[in-house]
């Protein structure tokens, strides 16, 4: 085994040896947008396909990302979609992440639950955040980037959460939608009530990847109101029920069945991958 002393002049060659260079590793852009709809500036950073450049006539699908931050899923959702396209399990797909900062402000819909209003007194704003992605956020990349006019959305928890909502209450908004363990518990689950009422022939012809995990599988009640409503429609579902997996856990594991799902490529990958969807109706 070799010493610490040895190692440390190891490195020490390695970080002057003479003719190297150094050079920045860029994964994308980020643009500060002054936002009118929401009144106040908002992050938006784009990650383009590696073949982006290699192929100027192409176009692609967007995946919006919901908590899309340096600091938040960017980097891991990001990375996902590329080993996705590497395998043929999803296609490209220039993926723009959209960060939050009051995350209950921002992702969740009005409540009257005094004991949340009490703790979160900004909550319920979710309708100003939507009106920010399609009055400004969309229409910055549709004329900056070469898109083919499908958009897909991504998110978990509260950021699933909204996804969800924009499901029910906006679902022209985006062509396919993920919700990675949604809190549907919040409000006394009051979304996953409402969802009968707002299903209607607008999500017919958008698929929607639904996952849950652990905890909210001990409390069911409102993941299956939510699945039982959209079936009922005869609506695209993948809805994935694990588990084995908690809410810690499941983003990552879910996230390339999702893209799968939602960004399917032309030719459904080897079967020997074992690429295979674990919805609960298939």
């Amino acid at each position: 085994m070799p010493r610490l002393w040895e190692i440390a002049l190891t490195a020490a060659a390695w970080a002057v040896l003479p003719g190297a260079t150094q050079s920045p590793i860029e994964i994308g852009k980020s643009y500060d947008i002054p936002s009118q709809a929401l009144g106040e500036h908002r992050i938006v950073n784009v990650v383009l396909p590696s073949s982006y450049a290699k192929a100027p006539d192409r176009r692609y699908p967007v995946l919006y990302l919901i908590d899309g931050g340096i600091d938040q899923d960017l980097l891991h959702v990001a990375g996902v979609v590329q080993l996705g396209a590497m395998w043929g399990r999803s296609v490209e797909a220039i993926v723009v992440g959209i960060a939050t900062e009051d995350r209950r402000k921002e992702l969740v819909g009005p409540t009257r639950d005094p004991e949340l209003l009490k703790r979160y007194p900004t909550a319920g704003a979710s309708a100003r955040f939507r009106d920010f992605i399609r009055a400004e956020v969309k229409p910055l990349i549709e004329r900056t980037y070469r898109t083919n006019g499908r958009s897909v959305v991504l998110g978990e928890s509260l950021a699933g959460l909204f996804v969800v909502e924009t499901y029910l209450t906006e679902p022209t908004l985006f062509d396919g939608y993920g919700a990675i363990d949604p809190s549907l518990w919040w409000d006394r689950e009051a979304l996953s009530l409402a969802a009968a009422g707002w299903i209607d022939k607008r999500q017919k012809s958008r698929p929607f990847f639904l996952a849950i995990a652990k905890e909210q599988l001990e409390e069911p009640a409102a993941s299956q109101r939510l699945i039982a409503a959209t079936r009922q429609q005869g609506l695209p579902l993948c809805d994935v029920q694990r588990p084995d997996l908690t809410h810690a856990t499941i983003y990552q594991q879910l996230t390339p069945e999702a893209l799968q799902y939602l960004l399917p490529p032309a030719e459904p990958p080897a079967a020997a991958f074992g690429f295979d969807l674990q919805c609960s109706d298939q």
